[in-house]
């Protein structure tokens, strides 16, 4: 029973995030009576939990088995074969469309909503983009930011022109052109994410610097409930906790304002390479 207590004292915040995307699935079936919302978020909750947990005991691939178990099946099955566009551009056709299923949903739950649960937890263990990304050779860069970070904001612009000029000139078959720009926009995401990260030398480059979808990421990941946190009576300010993070994140500063802080993506790197067991979640 004590070593049950423990384990609940020490994995309470994963516990409650299962327990959110469990809600989620429940309420959604309830009101729209689609068990695939069952199925959809149950499993995703399920498989980014379970990964966290694992990576945290220092089971080394367990991160990327959870970034290929969702990210296939939402690029895949999602994207390709029930052909929803679950791009930045999707959530803009269906928003516009007035439709609250598929891009909607998602982007609510995993990329507006969510990171007040769990910040950018979605982009370390559920992005498609990520999944790949995170296999390449450079896995941390402790070089300076670029001052390029503005190219997300234009991207972010981009996305939502291009599906505005779609409905303003009511161009017809537009399911087709957003399965076209799904496919299109992921072959481009892939190719400058894979050619920036040997470039700059940093995996995630792209993240950094390019994706359109930290814009709604970032406000919402400064209240983050999850978060790692460091046990100061332990800290020796080693730095190998940021030298080891592939976001650049100063999790030592204890201010949610500090460097790069909204930028977290719950890798753990930083737990796992601390060797005074100083920073836990």
């Amino acid at each position: 029973m004590n070593k049950l207590k423990k384990w609940l004292k020490n994995n309470y915040q994963l516990i409650i995030i299962w327990l959110i995307f469990v809600t989620i699935a429940v309420l959604l079936y309830y009101f729209t009576k689609n068990k695939f919302y069952l199925f959809n978020f149950i499993y995703i909750g399920t498989c980014i939990v379970s990964g966290v947990y694992l990576y945290s005991k220092k089971y080394k691939y367990a991160r990327n088995v959870v970034q290929f178990s969702v990210g296939l099946y939402m690029l895949v099955y999602l994207g390709i074969i029930s052909r929803e566009n679950m791009q930045i551009e999707g959530f803009w056709y269906y928003l516009f469309l007035g439709v609250f299923e598929a891009a909607v949903i998602h982007y609510l739950v995993a990329k507006i909503l969510g990171p007040l649960f769990f910040g950018r937890g979605w982009c370390g263990y559920a992005c498609w983009t990520g999944m790949i990304l995170d296999l390449l050779p450079y896995k941390v860069n402790n070089n300076p930011r670029k001052k390029i970070g503005f190219i997300r904001y234009i991207m972010f612009i981009l996305s939502l022109v291009f599906v505005s000029l779609l409905f303003i000139f009511h161009v017809k078959n537009l399911d087709k052109i957003m399965f076209i720009s799904f496919i299109v926009g992921n072959v481009i995401y892939y190719t400058v994410g894979i050619v920036l990260a040997f470039i700059l030398k940093d995996n995630r480059a792209f993240c950094k610097y390019i994706c359109p979808i930290t814009i709604f990421l970032k406000p919402f990941s400064y209240y983050s409930f999850v978060r790692v946190k460091c046990d100061k009576a332990k800290c020796i300010s080693c730095k190998k906790c940021l030298r080891n993070c592939p976001m650049n994140v100063d999790i030592l500063d204890p201010k949610r304002s500090g460097k790069n802080k909204t930028e977290c993506i719950l890798c753990l790197n930083c737990v796992n390479n601390c060797p005074k067991k100083a920073l836990h979640l």
